[in-house]
Order: structure tokens, then sequence, then C-alpha cells
């Protein structure tokens, strides 16, 4: 398995089919012949004009191909590359990440934008923007970025100029794990959930939402002094979040457990 603190070693899509792998999911082996494949495919697509070149990698991608979102959308298995690359179904973020590359094969760029809840693509070619949903192929307007963003946080919520940012390899691999998360934690698979905040936590030690969410996560698996050392350290070390009486109160609780030895 990669050491995740060895950025220079993060690539993709290897880095991505390898974590996969190795939390039990697709085949590091299928996803990379898979990859190979739709790699060599696309470079038919590869006309003078990069306006008709990107319109020709959209169609034969949705049209032709039939990628599509998952019907499990919040699935781990949406949110896994490989997984994507082989059954051509996945979310905004994996499918995202396959145009993305697909586009690279051609000399075009496709960024990623991470929005809240949301990934989108964003097109520069010469003065025109174009931002494109994913799941689907159709171009956005900034308006309907916006709403995007306001799905997840709220109506009140404002459109911060970073969530334009094109996300570096980091971010992007940052998503997927978090997604993947979520997924098997929806599916009350909490080994691969854990490890993967194992994982992000090699990127991302301070952030302490992790700690609390691998707290939860232990607890369902029976690691009480797991759960408890990581919800203390939440106690430590953000005296003064909103939510802090409220994993007092876990803490003391997860304190009265009886830990269970695997």
């Amino acid at each position: 398995m990669t050491d995740l603190t060895q950025n220079e070693s993060i690539q993709l899509p290897d880095t991505a089919f390898e974590i996969a792998e190795h939390l039990g999911f697709s085949k590091q082996k299928n996803a990379n012949w898979a990859w190979l494949e739709l790699a060599g495919s696309v470079l038919s697509f590869y006309v003078v004009d990069r306006h008709e070149r990107l319109n020709g990698l959209l169609k034969w991608f949705y049209n032709d191909l039939g990628f599509c979102a998952r019907e499990a959308y919040y699935s781990a298995e949406a949110a896994d590359l490989g997984k994507c690359l082989t059954s051509k179904q996945g979310n905004s973020t994996t499918l995202a990440t396959v145009l993305m590359l697909l586009a690279k094969q051609l000399d075009l760029t496709l960024d990623l934008l991470l929005l809240p809840g949301q990934t989108v693509l964003c097109s520069r070619i010469d003065d025109e923007v174009r931002y494109i949903d994913p799941l689907t192929g159709a171009q956005l307007t900034k308006h309907q970025l916006h709403v995007f963003v306001r799905g997840e946080l709220g109506n009140s919520a404002k459109f911060k100029p970073s969530y334009l940012k094109p996300a570096s390899i980091k971010r992007i691999i940052s998503r997927m794990l978090h997604e993947m998360k979520a997924g098997s934690i929806v599916a009350h698979n909490f080994e691969p959930a854990m490890e993967c905040c194992n994982l992000l936590l090699q990127w991302h030690q301070d952030d302490l939402n992790l700690n609390r969410e691998r707290a939860f996560i232990a607890q369902q698996l029976g690691c009480i002094s797991v759960a408890t050392a990581d919800l203390t350290h939440f106690v430590e070390n953000s005296p003064h979040d909103p939510v802090i009486e409220l994993v007092k109160m876990q803490l003391k609780e997860l304190k009265e457990e009886v830990e269970t030895f695997h």
C-alpha cells in the first residue's frame, strides 16, 4: 500500500486503484486493464480543433460508452474509481476523474471543481470557460453551480471564489476516500470505513472531525479504547467546538462500556 505521506508517489489513476483494492473493493488489475483500453480508444477523437475534440470526447463518453450515475449513488462502489471504469457507473467525482484523465490523453485540460457535495468539471479553451456536469455531460452555468452549493449547505450559503479553484490530485483522492468512507458507513461496512479514516489522517492530521468520525466507527466495531482515545483527542484540542458538550457525554458513556476484544 502506498504511503500517502510520500506525495511524489501519489498518482491518478494508479493510487486510486491501489487504495480501492487495499480497502477490499475493486481489483487493481481489472481497473488498470479497463483504463488502458479506454486510454487507447479515446485517441481516435484527436482532431485539430480543441472544441470539436472536447465535444467528441463527451459524446463518446456518455452516448457511445454509456457512462452514467450509479443507481446506488452514495455507495462505496460509486466512489471507487476502478469500479467506475469497469462498470461505467459512478458518482460525480469518479465520473469527472475518468473524463479528466481521458481529456489529458487528448491534450485537453479538464479541471475538477470540488463543490460541497458535488464535483464539477471546468474546461478552458481559448477564452471560453465551460462548466460540465460529470453525471450527464450537460453544460452548467455559474448560477447552477451556486444551486449545488445551496442544496448542500442551505439557501443562505455564499458561492466562494475558492470553489472555482482546480483540485489537486491529493484533494481528489481525499474526496474519493471521504465518499468511500460515507458509503461504507451507510452499508454498515465499518472496517473499510475505519481504514478510510486512517488513510485520511495521514494527510489531514489536524482534522479533528476525522478523529470524531473514527471514534464513531471504532465504537461500532467494539474498539472502545480507540474510540475513547479519539474523542479524548477531540476534547483536548477543540475545547470551544459547538458540539463539545455532546462529545463529552459520548466520552463518558464510552468509558462505561466494556471493550470487545477481537
